[in-house]
């Protein structure tokens, strides 16, 4: 069995390349792919989750094994992740990878693949809730699919924000700057939320219209990122159905509440990919709910997997 290392991971897997591969996995492997419901185990200390795939026509198959905590002592290491290439005849691990990189990535790329089909073309303004690992990702990914001016921030505390912001401004070499959550829900044009909040980060009424927002935080029925208002306005696309319907409180906590209905989810990453039309014109908000694909994670560990060979 291969060995990857943390550092080999982040050699070998380019953002960029990673959205094509998830784009292509999406439109031509996905209805091929057996994909369970991730399996949560709450432990003492966090949330214990497995999320394997199998793709019966490529004949890939893995498994990611993920240890989500509840009070780390660092933000960095609030997530913990194996992925294991396993050999598709015997089950035996072929390559064998930390992913905590791998996830950070995916999910950004799996939400700029979203914003590449959502997200008007003249977006300027990317907006981030958060200031962790996806935060950080999403600033450096986002950028490869619109021609963004403007980076804006919302953190919990006002002085790790503001330190996080000149960290990213230093990296992307462009403008960051920390913001409260009204400004940066208002001046967005694309918003991604990217927290372990439970409740909701700011009044969907502060929205302009044409915004696109990227809902990657929560991934439990009894949490939200956004609230009833926000989902109320928005043309909604999902993951998978399966996953959004079983674990995504954004939009679970609103049908509920009987704000939405099932049908007002309008599509998956299949569908979107394949071309089914969900933003009608620059004035409609959309929303992209990401609740973790194992099918993402399963390409973006071949394509490391790949480059080791």
């Amino acid at each position: 069995m291969l060995a990857v290392t943390e550092n080999e991971v982040k050699a070998k897997l380019d953002p960029e390349r990673l959205i094509g591969a998830l784009q292509d996995a999406f439109q031509k492997r996905y209805p091929d792919t057996l994909i369970p419901v991730r399996t949560q185990m709450k432990l003492a200390d966090g949330i214990f989750l497995m999320m394997p795939c199998y793709d019966r026509k490529g004949r890939g198959l893995g498994a990611k094994l993920v240890m989500v905590m509840d009070n780390p002592p660092t933000p960095d290491q609030k997530l913990h992740a194996t992925y294991l290439v396993l050999d598709p005849t015997t089950g035996c691990p072929k390559v064998t990878m930390p992913a905590a990189y791998l996830t950070d990535t995916r999910t950004a790329a799996t939400s700029a693949l979203a914003t590449k089909y959502l997200a008007r073309e003249d977006v300027r303004v990317l907006g981030v809730f958060g200031t962790g690992r996806q935060a950080r990702a999403h600033l450096r990914v986002l950028r490869l699919v619109r021609s963004f001016t403007t980076f804006l921030v919302s953190g919990l505390e006002p002085g790790s924000s503001r330190e996080f912001a000149q960290e990213m401004s230093r990296e992307l070499g462009a403008p960051v700057e920390s913001v409260y959550s009204r400004a940066c829900a208002a001046e967005s044009d694309v918003l991604c939320t990217c927290t372990t909040s439970p409740r909701p980060l700011f009044d969907g009424r502060m929205l302009r219209p044409g915004t696109h927002l990227n809902l990657v935080g929560a991934f439990q029925p009894h949490t939200r990122e956004v609230d009833d208002f926000t989902v109320q306005r928005s043309r909604i696309v999902v993951d998978t159905y399966d996953g959004a319907l079983a674990e995504a409180g954004d939009l679970l906590i609103p049908m509920k509440n009987g704000v939405i209905v099932r049908e007002q989810i309008l599509a998956d990453l299949h569908e979107l990919v394949s071309g089914k039309k969900v933003r009608r014109d620059g004035s409609d908000i959309t929303l992209f709910k990401s609740v973790g694909c194992a099918l993402e994670d399963l390409v973006a560990a071949e394509l490391v997997a790949g480059a080791q060979a």
